[in-house]
């Protein structure tokens, strides 16, 4: 035999055994090699081409249909109120059998999560605000205008609670808000779609407890007082075909959670930076640590003592970050206090919960995403569009479009370009498109 030949044949019968061995262990059959190279090759002739999505380990968006009996939570930002690339600030999206979807926060950044769902916006009509600080809304802004632009062709409805004084409620907060985008709407009304372009805002009591604030659809949503930085904030509840979910929003542990957050299937509440981290990583005193990782917010102490108090089927800690220097302190501080399921949340963490199971996965997205699909016919602007929704803009309608001065320092050498545009447009779509006389 050749050298060569010896060289093949050695490799070949180390070959075998590898994959006798491999196989075997795999199996938990060692002493039956030859079966297992029969299998083995059985089965790699009978796997499938394609694998059903619900035996994936990940969620990829617009590829499982909820079943009608379950609900689907997607962390679309768990981080803290200084935002970074990893994270964005608090926010979760609830998404029920019935086709329902809520979220419950919209903070800082997770405007883009909310976008890589690629979920028509027309069914991210409904926003419910635990409190007022700028990492639990301050992407509302951006779900109104961004949101309208992209496809919603509702108005975006918002609940929140109110203020001891009316400078400190909701309902001033989305109004200077509107204010703030005066300009900005004031350049699309009447050349555009402008149903979306509004908002309605429904302002409930912060002192009522367990109160009804949405019934719809066999979905009910109930607030409770919370403890955070003034008077103000709250928590809420929803339930629905026997599952219920509760989000903590921000608040001190409190003897309404406790009571109204009780034997949930889900419930996310706050569990802020360990202390010695906030001293360490964000240069806090030791002063300022204590206090605010102890009073302000929930320590990850007493985060697992207000949830070994509730028994969720699973707890749901947010509002650190989750980074491989600061995940492993606050398990271990939960777990000095609490000993039951338990999510250290992240962007797109998703939980599929149904009355047997909750499974827990991450999401696989894309981000460089455009508008996802329309979920109704766009219209053009309708006429009488400029006076309906300039109401409560506090802009004189004089002021709209371009001014004479303006219109001046157009470059007329662009016009034959532009005007190719529109005979291709007409060409292609079959429908005359004239163009604008200037």
């Amino acid at each position: 035999m050749t050298t060569i030949k010896r060289v093949f044949v050695a490799a070949s019968i180390t070959l075998a055994a590898l994959i006798i061995y491999q196989w075997g262990h795999i199996d938990g059959r060692e002493g039956k090699p030859s079966i297992v190279i029969a299998e083995s090759i059985a089965v790699s002739s009978s796997v499938p081409s394609t694998v059903k999505a619900r035996e994936r380990d990940y969620y990829s968006p617009n590829s499982e249909d909820l079943k009608p009996d379950e609900m689907r939570v997607i962390a679309c930002g768990t981080g803290m109120p200084t935002t970074r690339a990893a994270q964005a600030a608090a926010c979760f999206l609830v998404e029920l059998g019935n086709g329902d979807k809520f979220l419950f926060d919209i903070g800082s950044g997770s405007a883009e999560r909310i976008s890589s769902l690629q979920i028509p916006y027309d069914y991210l009509d409904k926003v419910f605000i635990g409190h007022l600080h700028a990492d639990h809304f301050g992407s509302l802004g951006e779900l109104f205008i961004g949101g309208a632009l992209m496809g919603r062709q509702k108005p975006l409805r918002v609940w929140g609670p109110n203020g001891r004084a009316p400078e400190l409620g909701t309902a001033y907060a989305v109004q200077k808000l509107k204010e703030m985008y005066t300009w900005d709407l004031a350049g699309r009304v009447g050349l555009v779609d402008f149903r979306g372009y509004s908002i309605e805002v429904n302002e409930f009591d912060y002192t009522a407890e367990n109160a009804v604030i949405y019934q719809v659809n066999g979905v009910t949503i109930r607030s409770f007082p919370a403890i955070h930085s003034l008077d103000g904030p709250v928590s809420f509840s929803l339930e629905w075909n026997g599952l219920k979910f509760v989000f903590g929003s921000d608040s001190y542990p409190n003897k309404w959670f406790v009571k109204y957050a009780k034997d949930a299937d889900l419930v996310v509440h706050e569990c802020f930076v360990a202390v010695p981290d906030l001293v360490a990583k964000m240069g806090f005193t030791p002063e300022q640590a204590l206090v605010v990782g102890t009073q302000i917010h929930t320590a990850p102490e007493a985060f697992g003592k207000i949830m070994q108090e509730i028994k969720p089927r699973m707890a749901v800690a947010y509002h650190f970050f989750k980074d491989f220097d600061t995940t492993a302190a606050i398990n271990d501080r939960i777990r000095t206090t609490y000993d039951g399921p338990l999510s250290l949340a992240e962007d797109f963490m998703v939980w599929n919960i149904n009355k047997d199971d909750i499974r827990v996965r991450m999401a696989v997205v894309e981000e460089h995403t455009w508008a996802p699909p329309l979920a109704s016919k766009p219209a053009l602007p309708q006429k009488g569009d400029t006076e309906k929704y300039s109401k409560g803009m506090n802009v004189d309608m004089k002021s709209m479009g371009y001014s004479d001065f303006i219109k001046q320092g157009r470059w007329a050498d662009v016009d034959e370009a532009n005007r190719g545009i529109y005979e291709e447009a007409s060409k292609a779509l079959g429908r005359k498109f004239e163009y604008p006389s200037q």
